[in-house]
């Protein structure tokens, strides 16, 4: 089983930038994808930014430009920067790995961009 634990968050002015960060831990071998989903009130869970093994990045269209998703140590650790916030950001963050049986989430981290 894969293990995950986020750090970061908090509370930012509208522009102000924050960084979350993901720690993994068990089978890491088995991630081949890893990255960054976000839930506000009422809405659905939203994929942010992705990122596979061999590198491919994908980011949603809300965020292009402004976030960015960076490994750090392979796939023992990764994080979201962001830059630029939007009110609309606000939400909780949930660091991502998936395998090849199964996802795993972190338990969330809340971002509140404040206007």
């Amino acid at each position: 089983q894969v293990q995950l634990a986020e750090s970061g968050g908090g509370l930012v002015q509208t522009g102000g930038s924050l960084r979350l960060s993901c720690a993994a831990s068990g089978n890491i071998f088995s991630i081949h994808t890893m990255g960054w989903y976000r839930q506000a009130p009422g809405k659905q869970r939203e994929m942010v930014a992705t990122i596979t093994t061999d590198g491919s990045i994908t980011n949603a269209d809300s965020v292009k430009g402004r976030f960015t998703i960076t490994t750090d140590n392979g796939k023992n650790t990764w994080s979201l920067q962001m830059n630029s916030l939007k009110p609309e950001d606000t939400a909780v963050y949930y660091c991502y790995a998936q395998t090849l049986r199964y996802a795993t989430w972190g338990q969330g981290t809340q971002v509140t961009v404040s206007s």
